[in-house]
């Protein structure tokens, strides 16, 4: 019988030791030993399998799970001794449970592979934490509905190019970021529909002449189904890249709130209060409030795009099927999942604390002639073409700059220089809640039509 190193369980092939340097430069314990539980999972998947179609025993089947179910409670204890000489997660797994169930545990990687366990345990990995991340991306939608609930009727300036456009209301302006949101939920859902496949039993990359059942295996792990290809089984790595892109994009969302919330909260702006909790003081100028939070989840948006093209150029050169290539691709999804959880952790801690300013913003709306387009549109509903009324309103908008007036401060004859069709009436329409309130159609800022998305909202939340 051949005597097989109890160090290294895959050593028999060579006849002289690995380099010491090289042994911990490819080794990947460090790291996907955080992926331990989803590897246990899925040995006593394997096991239940190998014991249904009599490779294992009841007795090896029980004696194997009771093993693995030790080393579970020895890893979460703190108690597991991790080795680099045994290279992974999987090894180190499989070289305790022979330490303490004997030969039974040798007998575990009948009919698998290191390269579609991997696979395995990488995509029982996602599918946990995909979960983890839409419920923290509901709780950031959830807090972020309350907020605007709040202020339905605040009246602000919208911007375009960062100047001021037209007047809408904060409430609209939060709803918006609610929609970002959920087109980001629903590409998490979809995406987790191609990482819920299961390539466990692909082996190496030909499959086994084992008769195993790959349904019976996929049931008990809670998959969809089994992959339909061996060679592609152990070698894809979409489902990973298309995660990162999902949380790429949702980085990118937090970003551009981070963006807005650093505006609002600057002595320019004075939009809005940053709770005190979110922030930091200066080290040198006493009276800094430093918006530290939006400021972090704004770089970190380009740490974990970074990782999204990391995963990208890992791929793109590999022929099939499994090569050693993918063992980087785990340091980028365990850092994408950990930055993403902790941002959408902080902006939804964050988004309840806030506080409006509603004074300022109302009055950095008057500003910029916000009003200019309902002029022209109560023009074009007075029968002129929209593009007089456009010149009209522009000639009046010059005016206004060179008397420093809003147009709402200038005089009917004034007004009436520009165009016959205009009468006493025009001043309702160019008050900044007449021009809100307008927009009461579907998507609109009116608050009738927020209060409505609101609770159309609350209803997707459940809240």
């Amino acid at each position: 019988m051949t005597n097989i190193n109890s160090e290294k369980l895959s050593s028999a092939r060579f006849t002289e030791a690995t380099d010491a340097f090289v042994e911990e430069f490819t080794a990947s314990v460090l790291f996907d030993k955080r992926m331990a539980e989803q590897d246990i999972q899925g040995s006593i998947a394997h096991a239940t399998m190998l014991c249904s179609i009599d490779i294992l025993t009841t007795d090896e089947c029980t004696a194997i799970i009771d093993g693995l179910t030790q080393i579970a409670a020895e890893i979460a204890n703190g108690e597991f001794v991790w080795s680099i000489k045994q290279e992974d997660v999987h090894m180190n797994i499989e070289a305790r449970l022979t330490d303490l169930i004997g030969i039974a545990g040798k007998k575990l990687h009948t009919g698998r592979s290191r390269n579609d366990q991997v696979a395995t345990d990488i995509r029982l990995y996602l599918r946990s934490e995909i979960q983890q991340i839409g419920m923290q991306l509901r709780r950031l939608q959830a807090a972020i509905v309350n907020l605007a609930e709040q202020h339905v009727d605040t009246i602000m300036p919208g911007f375009t190019h960062l100047q001021v456009a037209q007047p809408i209301t904060f409430g609209h302006h939060l709803m918006a970021w609610f929609e970002m949101l959920s087109r980001d939920h629903e590409r998490l859902q979809d995406c987790l529909k191609r990482v819920n496949v299961m390539p466990l039993g692909a082996a190496a990359l030909a499959g086994t002449s084992y008769p195993i059942d790959r349904h019976l295996t996929s049931e008990l792990l809670g998959f969809s189904h089994p992959s339909a290809n061996s060679l592609d089984s152990v070698s894809d790595r979409d489902f990973a890249i298309e995660f990162t892109a999902v949380a790429s994009l949702i980085m990118m969302h937090l970003s551009r709130f981070s963006e807005e919330l650093i505006l609002w909260s600057s002595a320019q702006f004075d939009f809005i209060d940053m709770p005190d909790a979110f922030c930091t003081g200066s080290s040198i100028m006493p009276q800094k409030k430093n918006p530290d939070v939006p400021e972090l989840v704004r770089g970190k948006s380009g740490r974990v795009t970074g990782h999204l093209i990391a995963l990208l150029m890992l791929m793109k050169s590999q022929p099939l099927a499994y090569n050693k290539d993918n063992q980087e691709d785990k340091e980028p999804i365990f850092d994408t999942v950990d930055t993403l959880i902790n941002c959408l952790r902080a902006y939804a801690d964050m988004i309840p604390h806030i506080k409006a300013k509603k004074d300022m913003m109302y009055q950095s709306a008057k500003q910029g002639f916000a009003t200019a387009t309902d002029l022209a549109d109560y023009l074009v509903r007075k029968g002129l073409p929209f593009r007089d009324a456009h010149e009209i309103v522009g000639l009046a908008v010059r005016l206004g700059i060179a008397s420093k007036r809003d147009l709402s401060d200038l005089t009917i004859v004034e007004f009436q220089r520009f165009s016959p069709l205009i009468s006493d009436d025009v001043y309702d329409i160019l008050t900044l809640e007449g021009s809100v309130a307008a927009r009461k159609h579907i998507g609109g800022t009116a608050p009738e039509t927020v209060r409505k998305a609101i609770e159309h909202a609350k209803k997707i939340l459940k809240i």
